[in-house]
């Protein structure tokens, strides 16, 4: 299917801004960095920022087998995560009408603990690489202790939309006319020049990976 089914689940209230379609939601996963996770322990809602991957229907989170929220969803239980990019800070004539241009993604389904070895490794390699594409295969194979002591938890898709704006600010008919300024503060996300670790070997040069994630915007 081309868009997710629209339910109480996902839909978006104002629908000129709402789209379930897979391509540009998961477009939008792929160019953000952090997802923040949703989920409920002990009777209380938690959110925790996370990086994350991405295998078609499915997203893949990863941690210490100790940390809190491993042992909350390794059950199995719902989540919602939540991914925002902002493109622009969108300043009206009145304080009404100042916003943000920005990209938002909703994502539902249910987190369960991988427990197959190969997918395991698998969703980490996709972790690994949505943050850097190609740095798995540059790195170290991951020892048996590292893998044992990851817990990562695959969640598949069940519903998704997305919401955004885009554009100048909408002021009020009348205020046109004030000599206010008015407009939209671009906002991007980029990568600075690579740093190496003080201890890198002398001779090893910057890898591919990381120069292409320097040259990609």
């Amino acid at each position: 299917m081309s868009s997710f089914e629209v339910s109480g689940l996902n839909k978006v209230r104002r629908s000129d801004r709402g789209s379930y379609e897979r391509e540009a939601i998961y477009a939008m996963l792929d160019e953000a960095l952090v997802a923040h996770v949703g989920f409920v322990q002990d009777g209380r809602p938690v959110v925790m920022p996370m990086v994350y991957g991405r295998d078609r229907d499915r997203l893949y989170l990863h941690g210490a087998k100790a940390a809190r929220f491993a042992k909350a969803m390794a059950p199995g239980v719902p989540v919602c995560v939540t991914v925002t990019l902002t493109d622009g800070i969108v300043i009206g004539r009145s304080a009404f009408h100042c916003s943000m241009n920005y990209r938002s993604a909703v994502i539902h389904g249910l987190a369960q603990l991988v427990t197959d070895s190969e997918e395991a490794e698998s969703a980490l390699a996709a972790v690994t690489d949505h943050l850097v594409p190609g740095r798995w295969a540059e790195s170290r194979p991951m020892t048996e202790k590292e893998l044992r002591s990851t817990a990562v938890l695959r969640v598949e898709i069940e519903a998704a939309s997305m919401k955004s704006r885009s554009g100048a600010p909408i002021d009020e008919d009348e205020d046109y006319a004030l000599p206010i300024w008015a407009g939209v503060i671009p906002l991007r996300q980029e990568a600075g020049l690579p740093e190496a670790d003080d201890r890198v070997i002398a001779g090893v040069d910057i890898p591919a990976s990381v120069s292409a994630r320097r040259a990609a915007r």
